[in-house]
């Protein structure tokens, strides 16, 4: 590819972005996927893949993008935006034997996911998919390219070293999609992104999906986009009503302890724990793993083959607790997840709309828990007011209230199990000479041997300091709240010292013995003395000086 060819493709700057806002509550939600029009064997893909009712953001996309109009969607993780954009495509495919759609992602993670998502749903349609991203052996995706594919799903990085090194021969998709936007922009993609479009055709289709709309996502919008669609999910409809969502208010130092008692006490069968920092990823992983439970980390800083490792062993339920941070988990879409956990509160609500959105879905039940220190009230509210969500202030179990729940959930599991052919005959055989209350009880030792609830009893705030929370969010949380009884340690200080405590010798602070009363006169009278004194002894001491200076300056005079 010449530079001539390159710069006959550069994007002509477009028409102004016009307000083509559709109602967000327009749509119907007793209207199915068949009402699109889609070919029967999308729809069986659909059906395959769980779906069964239209989500807002695919309800307001879809006959959009089937109408071969540019959209921009703004929506968060976790609402359905990847079949919002990827069913209309696999339904237009021409299967003319070229790359058809261009899909771009911020990580290779999201690129994975995508690609895996898209070939499920045109399962039945001859859909061809390849994933283009660093780390992956430049020939093996040339190999891939060769046999044809209709979709590439590329990050950034990779899609223009291929195009720098003209490898896509003939490269004019038709359909061209821009997914978490924002989140490349934050990434530093903007000029990479920027460059890719002067490779492509502007007889092209463009989607943008963002989560935000920062002004230079709008820039980059009027650039590449031919007078627009707009959509936007509102914060109500962007919260997940079958996401149980709580917060636990905790000390800085009982993260650890309070990630653990709430496993404990929540079972969960697949959980992520977002945390910050990379290195609290490992570190809160390894601690895990060395409690016995089946935990991994996945964070940018490790090699591609251990991210998919990880990835791979928490689809398999090899590990059931993954320890991820934003990043490395965007786009992340793992079916089973029962619980999310932020390690630390999200930097702001639409990170927390992407995490809690890991949970909860294809119309499964979800729960979102979040811990945060009294310091972080301020960022709760603000979650609240932006998301519109009830998530409701809990107090952590303690190890009584935990050991119930798990022994609940363990006699539940065992009423529910099966009873296969193997186990009555094993009682056919002992049931004449065993006693089988005590044979119970020995196989419910056998079970519990290993199932010990560590950690202090109590950790963060109690009912007592929990209700006076509550009263002090309602008044605008302006008094600091109490933990573990700082106020009644203070009293007890305070009562120490009245009763003459060993700390205070100093006179000032002891209590004379005639009087039921502080001895500051007396003190007062021995700081005088010293005062005076010390006065006294300064001003010989300043009139010596000045008799040696006038003596030096005049030295006739004796």
């Amino acid at each position: 590819m010449d530079k001539t060819t390159k710069q006959q493709k550069s994007p002509a700057k477009k028409a102004p972005l016009t307000q083509n806002l559709r109602s967000e509550n327009s749509w119907d939600n007793t209207c199915g996927f068949e009402s699109f029009g889609f070919k029967k064997n999308i729809l069986r893909g659909i059906q395959e893949a769980g779906f069964s009712e239209p989500s807002p953001i695919q309800q307001e996309a879809i006959p959009i993008i089937l109408d071969g109009l540019d959209v921009i969607a703004q929506a968060q993780t976790g609402t359905g935006k990847t079949a919002a954009f990827g069913l209309p495509l696999i339904n237009n495919l021409k299967h003319n034997g070229e790359i058809e759609v261009l899909i771009v992602t911020p990580t290779r993670e999201l690129a994975m996911q995508v690609g895996d998502e898209i070939f499920k749903l045109g399962k039945y349609g001859k859909v061809r998919t390849v994933s283009l991203f660093g780390g992956q052996p430049i020939r093996r995706q040339l190999e891939l390219l060769e046999k044809r594919p209709q979709i590439i799903i590329a990050t950034p990085g990779r899609l223009l070293d291929h195009l720098r090194n003209e490898r896509l021969k003939n490269f004019s998709p038709s359909v061209v999609v821009l997914d978490e936007s924002d989140e490349m922009l934050d990434m530093g993609f903007l000029d990479d992104i920027e460059e890719i479009f002067t490779y492509l055709s502007n007889a092209r289709q463009t989607l943008l999906f963002s989560a935000t709309m920062p002004t230079p996502i709008k820039h980059l919008a009027q650039k590449i986009l031919n007078n627009p669609k707009l959509i936007k999910v509102t914060p109500e409809d962007a919260t997940n009503q079958d996401i149980s969502q709580r917060y636990y208010i905790i000390n800085e130092s009982e993260r650890e302890d309070a990630i653990v008692r709430l496993i404990d006490s929540e079972i969960p069968s697949k959980a992520i724990i977002f945390t910050r920092m990379k290195k609290e990823a490992d570190i809160l992983s390894e601690r895990l793993l060395s409690r016995g439970y089946k935990a991994g980390a996945l964070h940018g800083d490790m090699e591609q083959r251990e991210r998919v490792k990880s990835i791979n062993a928490f689809k398999d339920s090899s590990i059931n607790i993954l320890v991820a941070t934003d990043i490395a988990a965007r786009g992340l879409d793992i079916s089973g997840v029962s619980h999310v956990f932020n390690f630390h509160i999200p930097l702001n609500p639409e990170s927390y709309v992407h995490r809690i959105g890991r949970t909860g879905r294809a119309g499964k039940k979800g729960i979102a828990i979040t811990l945060a220190t009294p310091l972080e009230f301020k960022e709760i509210r603000r979650i609240k007011e932006n998301t519109k969500a009830s998530i409701e202030l809990y107090e952590i179990p303690s190890i009584q209230d935990t050991m119930d729940k798990q022994d609940s959930n363990l006699l539940d599991k065992i009423l529910k199990h099966p009873i296969s052919d193997d186990a009555l005959r094993i009682y056919e055989q002992i049931r004449s000479h065993t006693d089988i209350t005590q044979l119970v009880c020995k196989l419910l030792s056998m079970v519990l041997q290993d199932s010990k609830v560590l950690g202090p009893n109590k950790i963060g705030l109690d009912k007592k300091d929990l209700k006076n929370l509550q009263i002090q969010l309602e008044n605008g949380g302006r008094k600091k709240p109490t933990i573990n009884n700082r106020k009644n340690e203070r009293s007890e200080r305070k009562n120490k010292n009245k009763n003459g405590s060993k700390e205070n010798k100093h006179p000032r602070f002891q209590k004379s013995s005639k009087e039921n009363d502080w001895n500051f006169q007396e003190s007062h009278k021995e700081s005088s003395k010293k005062s005076q004194s010390k006065n006294q002894r300064n001003t010989r001491k300043t009139s010596n000086q000045n008799f040696k200076s006038k003596n030096t300056k005049n030295p006739s005079r004796k």
